[in-house]
């Protein structure tokens, strides 16, 4: 096409290679995409410039995208890529319906900057057995046929140590592997609630299973706990009222009160499971973290075929190890493999193999001794901090775990008070997350878990001081 200089009225205002390059951004943003360019040496005689200034304009303007150098060949006008128009998600409002309130996110999301975590539920790095884990892996990847698919019910050996682990005497063909605790429950609860039907729960309660009842569908029943765990004459006109066919509960260190369920409580439910045909989950997380080493026998020792045991190695080893054990006797264990298979059809080999070498290590025994002296120190400490500085609330020291109740006081609401934690450099969970009915009073569930022993002093300082402030702040009004 012929060449026609343009804009030369506006060249007073122009450095030579502005001008150059405006006229070659025209020429591209009209011209056909693929179109050949004038040369260099034409562009230069044309402007009374130095073919290094045109070189460094075509060098730009192909760096913005509207034109392409082909050496040997020349300057093309490049094809420009048209933004797409602004799409429009409206119709999934429609199909989808409200979003869930689902405090899963906020458990499991990062920290905010700047802050120290008195909320995650995981083991910060100084409690983890890293080195024995990296030993473990190394070995675990040398086994010969490790990256092939492990059994649909998980490895043999690992699932007998489980079961070893549980019960003298209990069969390694009574444990399913699954992908770590939460994926246990979820299996645990849609094979043995059908839809429609209720779920009885501890009130309070950790919030996974509540997440996954409302997700498919399933009525919450809430029964009410005291310092010795579920109140079983609430739990007897539960089921007489619902005919609900399964209960939930953490018999140890309950997660968020941090609670024991009291031996004669335990043979109630046993009991009320027998006289009700129906299904105790027993989420047991937390046996490996007894600082005394005290917990009486798992229930599932007490109710042939009435209980299906879940535990984990997540919150004893890292937060990555996600292998769960599910043990249960009768017809119900075809139903939990069923329902392995729709969800997942087997847990990882490498992670199975790496969990065996890890378990079977004489170093596993010493880890565990170590993080229950590390969490009981945590704790004892976490509370004499928080009795002292905050002295208008009340809480209970629990003898494993790393869950702790803080009861506020009624004129402040624990809304407000995680939100002025966060902004003084602290995180806490509202206790309303916790109670599948309404809840009673205000409190915040603090977790020692990813905190360590030196941050301790600064985390309780930082959430009594966002507490004053509420405190302060209530008394001006």
């Amino acid at each position: 096409m012929g060449f026609v200089q343009v804009f030369f009225h506006t060249a007073a205002d122009m450095s030579s290679k502005e001008l150059i390059k405006t006229h070659l951004k025209h020429m591209c943003e009209h011209g056909e995409p693929g179109t050949l360019l004038p040369s260099v040496r034409e562009l230069a005689r044309s402007f009374s410039a130095s073919p290094v200034t045109i070189t460094r304009v075509i060098a730009a303007l192909e760096a913005e995208g509207f034109v392409e150098a082909r050496p040997g060949h020349g300057t093309f006008i490049k094809a420009r890529v048209t933004p797409p128009a602004q799409r429009n998600f409206d119709w999934q409002t429609l199909v989808l319906g409200a979003p869930p309130d689902v405090p899963m996110t906020h458990l499991v999301g990062p920290t905010p900057p700047g802050c120290i975590n008195f909320a995650n539920g995981y083991m910060d790095d100084s409690a983890l057995p890293e080195r024995e884990l990296g030993r473990a892996a190394a070995r675990a990847v040398r086994k010969p046929n490790v990256w092939q698919r492990a059994p649909s019910g998980g490895l043999p050996e690992l699932r007998a140590w489980f079961a070893e682990r549980t019960l003298p005497g209990l069969e390694g063909d009574d444990v399913l592997l699954v992908h770590g605790g939460q994926a246990a429950l979820g299996i645990a609860i849609r094979a043995t609630v059908p839809r429609g039907s209720t779920l009885l729960v501890e009130s309070p309660t950790y919030v996974g299973p509540l997440v996954i009842a409302r997700a498919a569908g399933i009525q919450l029943g809430p029964v009410p706990v005291d310092e010795e765990g579920m109140r079983t004459d609430y739990l007897a006109e539960a089921l007489e009222r619902t005919r609900a066919p399964a209960i939930y509960l953490q018999p140890n260190f309950q997660n968020p009160t941090g609670v024991s369920l009291s031996l004669s409580r335990r043979k109630e439910i046993v009991e009320l499971a027998r006289r009700y045909n129906a299904f105790v989950i027993e989420d047991d997380y937390a046996r490996d973290l007894d600082y005394h080493r005290a917990a009486p026998p798992p229930l599932f020792s007490h109710a042939e075929g009435h209980v299906i045991y879940v535990r984990s190695l997540t919150k004893s080893v890292a937060p990555s190890l996600r292998v769960a054990a599910l043990c249960a006797h009768g017809p119900v264990l075809n139903r939990l493999r069923a329902a392995l298979l729709v969800d997942d059809f087997f847990v990882p080999r490498p992670l199975q193999e790496t969990a065996l070498e890890l378990v079977q290590h004489s170093s596993y025994a010493a880890h565990l001794r170590r993080l229950q002296a590390t969490f009981a120190a945590r704790m004892q400490k976490a509370c004499a901090l928080l009795r002292g500085a905050l002295p208008q609330c009340s809480l209970s020291e629990p003898a494993g775990g790393y869950s702790l109740w803080l009861r506020l006081p009624d004129h402040l609401q624990e809304d407000d008070v995680c939100g002025q934690a966060t902004r003084h450099g602290v995180t806490a969970n509202p206790g309303h997350w916790w109670f599948a009915g309404e809840p009673v009073g205000q409190h915040l569930r603090l977790s020692i878990a990813g905190v360590k022993q030196d941050d301790l002093g600064a985390a309780v300082e930082r959430l009594a001081r966002a507490v004053h402030a509420l405190d302060s702040s209530a008394e001006r009004r």
